[in-house]
């Protein structure tokens, strides 16, 4: 079979500048939200008539920045990092076709100017090539049952505290980012970390929109330290 060769319909507009600090599945941080304008030919109102009838959708993906030989085998974050099971048995983006598919909440669906859906729940980068959408089916796609091999349930939760200088910097630029303070504390609850680390001491930086946020992790709690504009690279 001849390579296939496939067309982004859009580019997904996230508040994820940078890969760490993601969510490592959809709808852990509902406040996260993307945009997603399709492109021509797409972007006709009759492409998505009936969507808004769905209240989730599954966006096909492509990790554009996945790059290098893949391997058969990875480290879950949720094994501690140190045990390898098969890239088939994983959700890594690190994969043979670097493919991604994610199930979002489908907030809005707008057609004055072409088609702009926005969507909540987001676990992808800014600027992610959408292949596809299509809507989700609850009683064909949900099932109670299925195992879930060595994922058992959500990762526990860090708590999230703001320095006072961290509460001010907040404050400034709620007016620009309404959501930031939820988004920061589902991110950070998440506890991006790598699985190793280990130091109390050490600050973390990761970027939310046009900002950098510094934050260090003491036991069961992350401390946002300070929220500064991003430096440009």
């Amino acid at each position: 079979m001849a390579d296939i060769t496939l067309s982004p319909i859009g580019y997904l507009a996230t508040p994820f500048r940078d890969r760490f600090g993601i969510p490592r599945q959809p709808r852990l941080a509902p406040h996260a939200r993307g945009q997603l304008r399709l492109l021509r030919p797409y972007d006709r109102e009759e492409a998505v008539r009936g969507l808004a009838a769905f209240s989730h959708v599954w966006l096909s993906v492509v990790f554009h920045h996945c790059r290098g030989d893949w391997h058969p085998t990875v480290r879950p974050p949720r094994l501690g990092g140190n045990q390898r099971v098969g890239v088939f048995a994983s959700r890594s983006p690190f994969r043979p076709n670097p493919l991604g598919l994610s199930l979002v909440e489908l907030l809005s669906i707008e057609t004055r100017a072409g088609v702009v859906l926005t969507f909540g729940g987001v676990d992808l980068l800014d600027g992610t090539p959408v292949l596809d959408i299509k809507p989700y089916l609850p009683f064909v796609e949900s099932e109670p049952a299925a195992r879930s091999g060595f994922v058992e349930g959500p990762p526990p939760q860090l708590a999230v505290d703001f320095s006072g200088q961290a509460a001010m910097q907040l404050c400034r630029h709620e007016s620009r980012w309404p959501d930031l303070a939820a988004l920061l504390c589902e991110v950070l609850a998440q506890d991006p970390r790598p699985a190793y680390a280990s130091d109390p001491l050490r600050r973390y930086g990761l970027r939310l929109y046009d900002l950098e946020v510094k934050w260090r992790c003491t036991g069961t709690r992350a401390v946002v330290e300070e929220i500064v504009p991003a430096v440009v690279d």
